[in-house]
């Protein structure tokens, strides 16, 4: 791969994840500080998941027709950016639930778009998806401390004008991604019904959406939980920023685990510590030191798991089929799974408390790994050019 097609890849994602770093762990801060109940939050944060099962299977679906993702990914950034600005305007809940509806639709179909592009470019460059993929953390991490203090200096309302100067600056650079060619596959012919119903696709799908539903009540109700037990916002950046660093780390090192361990493998092991994290998570909230161990775990809970993912995805839908594979993906995981934990949490933590709620959140990840133990069949491990066959 050239340095500037890494440049201008890399360059996007971190500043797409740089918009994730801001919002993730603070638009539930705002939405307390603007009196949202935390069933409110559960379902107002959830209408990102939510959006994510129907609209990037559309724009998926368009890339792959007219085989130029960059013109989609260009669209749905703009109009990410115009229901942003909406926010300002948006107090009451009716107003802000219409308000993200829009904004989701768009914003939740601009990363399985990006995510297409970028492995097409890497399918005719010998490049890793991890190796762009990290630039991603690395922008998570830099707006998730500086968020945190800026949130401090200046008041929670003052994220509004942080994260709309971050969609502008996406926007901007979604003019200088090069659109890739997709050389015809094999599996062009195929619907994509044929390669959806294999057992093994359906048993990584779910196994997957398991891992995302602990995933997606961490993401919408982790900083409101450290809140409530004490921790400033500051604090709150460096444990989501200690995550994303040790996210880094082992993306850093997935060529080297993918030349010499089986996908599942990879998956089984990830699944695993997710339920050790989120256990962790629940019982000591208080113990700052254990909080920062499980934070660690979130190289594998995410970091690996979702490389693994990825590769996995992108070998059953090839050719014609690569963008609505990756759609189909971050639908039924991101889509379903993140919806599912994000609404279950906001009134389970409404109901039960936060640390029941946390505690009981392993058990998704539990039941993802018997899904992926005895749906997923794999005949050949992952091999350095990135392909095993079916």
């Amino acid at each position: 791969m050239s340095h500037a097609l890494h440049f201008n890849l890399s360059r996007f994602y971190f500043i797409y994840y740089f918009f994730v770093g801001a919002f993730v762990p603070y638009w539930g801060l705002y939405l307390t500080a603007e009196s949202f109940s935390p069933a409110d939050i559960g379902i107002l944060m959830s209408l990102f998941q939510l959006s994510r099962i129907v609209a990037p299977n559309l724009w998926g679906w368009l890339a792959d027709h007219t085989r130029q993702r960059v013109r989609w990914i260009r669209l749905t950034a703009f109009l990410g950016l115009l229901g942003f600005v909406a926010i300002f305007w948006a107090h009451d809940f009716k107003t802000m639930f219409i308000v993200m509806v829009a904004l989701s639709l768009f914003t939740s179909s601009t990363l399985p778009l990006s995510e297409s592009l970028v492995l097409a470019h890497l399918a005719s460059t010998n490049g890793h998806y991890s190796k762009i993929r990290l630039w991603g953390s690395w922008g998570f991490i830099v707006a998730s401390v500086l968020l945190g203090y800026l949130t401090d200096w200046f008041g929670i309302g003052s994220l509004l004008w942080f994260i709309l100067l971050v969609q502008c600056s996406l926007f901007g650079l979604t003019w200088l991604l090069p659109e890739a060619h997709v050389p015809p596959h094999a599996q062009d012919d195929f619907s994509v019904w044929q390669i959806l119903k294999q057992p093994a696709v359906m048993s990584l799908l779910i196994g997957c959406a398991m891992m995302v539903t602990a995933h997606g009540l961490m993401y919408n109700f982790y900083s409101i939980y450290l809140a409530e037990h004490g921790y400033s916002k500051g604090m709150i950046g460096w444990l989501w920023s200690l995550g994303v660093i040790c996210e880094i780390g082992i993306f850093m090192k997935m060529p080297w685990i993918m030349a010499r361990f089986k996908l599942k493998t990879i998956l089984l092991v990830s699944l695993l510590i997710g339920v050790v994290r989120f256990t962790m998570m629940g019982l000591v909230p208080d113990q700052l030191w254990l909080l920062l161990l499980a934070q660690t775990l979130h190289a594998f809970t995410f970091g690996s798991f979702h490389a693994a993912s990825v590769e996995v995805v992108t070998q059953y839908f090839n050719g014609r089929h690569q963008a609505k594979g990756q759609a189909i993906y971050n639908s039924v995981a991101y889509g379903v799974g993140g919806a599912l934990g994000g609404l279950l949490g906001g009134f389970a933590l409404q109901y039960l408390g936060g640390q029941l709620t946390f505690t009981l959140a392993a058990l998704f990840p539990l039941l993802g790994a018997i899904i992926v133990a005895v749906g997923l069949h794999l005949h050949q491990p992952y091999a350095r050019n990135g392909m095993f066959s079916h």
